[in-house]
């Protein structure tokens, strides 16, 4: 079965194994737990937003980051230099948060994706590194900022290191694009939202920053499944068990709505109709894998694939991809029974390829709604809105993609309208549909 690289086999887990920090503290949180803003990237209120963007533009740049997701993954079996390597491609993820860093804080906007670990920004001075539009970070002008010793925990818990001259940390961190990030590795005060505070995060400066790299990003936030990732050192500073939860805006949402993630206690995701399936442990820690065995239309129940056993962890759930992927072979007998239950002749047109779709104003009225069922008896709805996008104005579109991998992608037009719960200490992903617009 064709499967997601671990990216050295035998490696020792990418970064470190988290060292408790007796000196970390978290300031200003309400109880033990809060609440953040997420903002699309194809949002007006993105840094990254590009006005000259069609929504076709948006359309397709989806599914291409989507699609890199899995083909960097493979390229990563050749790596480009002797760095540690994750399957993250810079400019993956669509959904950003804003917090500050340092002291006195500065505003950032940091890319977030389940799918690495490593919190990491562009530090001065640098050696050599991608345009940036918005202001470098520089230590220099924090007093909050500490390079890690190369005696320390932390950096003896790190892969490919070296001890600088000035007896500091050197880390360097490879990308399955061949993109490279190198720096210290580095402790900060950091601030999410307004108020939550927290000491001695540990990120990477990163000083010598290139391949894929684009002059919108600011750096990535990682969260995960490993020790290292962002989650893990916030859930270890509120004394709570490693979990986390958003609710993301459907892509059709007003622009002007910002979607949420949610840390500590402010993470449970209970009530009614709520679903859980467990997380499939494998080699790569860092994606969040479980097991989905088909996807009914109505009462017709289409199988993941034709064989008596599913494979156990045969996608993953990402939210820096949009479209779910498919093995082929599952997506073409998807596809067809959505042509059957739709009786309206599809939309041909040279800008869309082969992709499933209906010249319609709304698909609400004539769209199946299609019911994924993960193990654990996870049944979660997929409505409308999560599994037909709009390119075009008047045109609607599949949005799911057919791959060549036997693991798919739960992608985030899927996610939409569903809080979503992840809780590594009872190794569980919940779902509960959710209007995610009411959640502001």
């Amino acid at each position: 079965m064709a499967k997601i690289h671990h990216f050295q086999a035998q490696m020792l887990p990418i970064i470190f194994v988290f060292i408790c920090l007796s000196y970390s503290s978290v300031e200003a949180i309400n109880g033990d737990g809060f609440s953040v803003d997420l903002i699309h990237r194809d949002s007006p209120n993105s840094p990254l937003y590009n006005p000259y963007e069609t929504p076709l533009d948006r359309f397709n740049n989806a599914f291409k980051r989507g699609l890199s997701r899995l083909q960097h993954s493979k390229m990563a079996s050749s790596p480009a230099s002797n760095a540690p390597q994750t399957s993250i491609y810079p400019d993956n993820g669509h959904y950003l948060m804003k917090f500050s860093i340092g002291t006195p804080p500065i505003n950032f906007y940091g890319i977030l994706d389940t799918g690495s670990d490593l919190f990491w920004a562009q530090c001065l001075p640098c050696q050599r590194f991608y345009k940036q539009k918005n202001p470098i970070f520089n230590p220099a002008s924090s007093s909050s900022y500490k390079k890690l010793s190369c005696q320390s925990a932390q950096c003896h818990s790190l892969d490919h290191v070296a001890c600088s001259p000035d007896q500091t940390c050197s880390y360097n961190y490879g990308y399955g694009s061949f993109a490279l990030t190198q720096g210290v590795l580095s402790t900060e005060t950091i601030t999410l939202g307004s108020k939550n505070t927290f000491k001695n995060i540990v990120f990477g400066c990163g000083h010598n920053n290139t391949g894929g790299f684009n002059e919108n990003e600011m750096g990535l936030i990682g969260l995960g499944g490993r020790s290292t990732s962002l989650v893990a050192q916030i859930s270890f500073q509120l004394k709570t068990n490693t979990k986390f939860s958003y609710c993301l805006l459907s892509f059709h949402a007003n622009p002007s709505l910002t979607s949420k993630i949610n840390f500590g206690s402010k993470s449970a995701v209970s009530g009614s109709h709520v679903v859980s399936t467990p997380l499939v442990p494998k080699d790569d820690e860092t994606y969040y894998f479980v097991t989905l065995y088909g996807i009914s239309l109505r009462k017709n129940f289409i199988p993941y694939n034709m064989q008596k056993k599913v494979p156990k962890g045969n996608m993953f759930i990402d939210s820096g991809v949009p479209p779910m992927l498919l093995p082929r072979d599952f997506y073409n007998r998807l596809e067809q029974e959505v042509r059957k239950a739709i009786k309206l002749t599809p939309y041909q047109d040279p800008d869309l390829g082969t992709q499933l779709c209906y010249k319609r104003n709304s698909m609400a009225d004539v769209a199946p709604i299609l019911t994924a069922h993960f193990d654990g008896k996870a049944d979660v709805p997929l409505v409308s809105t999560s599994i037909f996008i709009s390119p075009k104005e008047g045109v609607f579109c599949f949005a799911m993609q057919p791959i060549k991998e036997d693991v798919g992608i739960f992608g985030n037009f899927a996610q939409s309208n569903i809080l979503i719960g992840f809780d590594l200490y009872k190794r569980i992903v919940s779902f509960k549909p959710t209007d995610c617009s009411k959640q502001q």
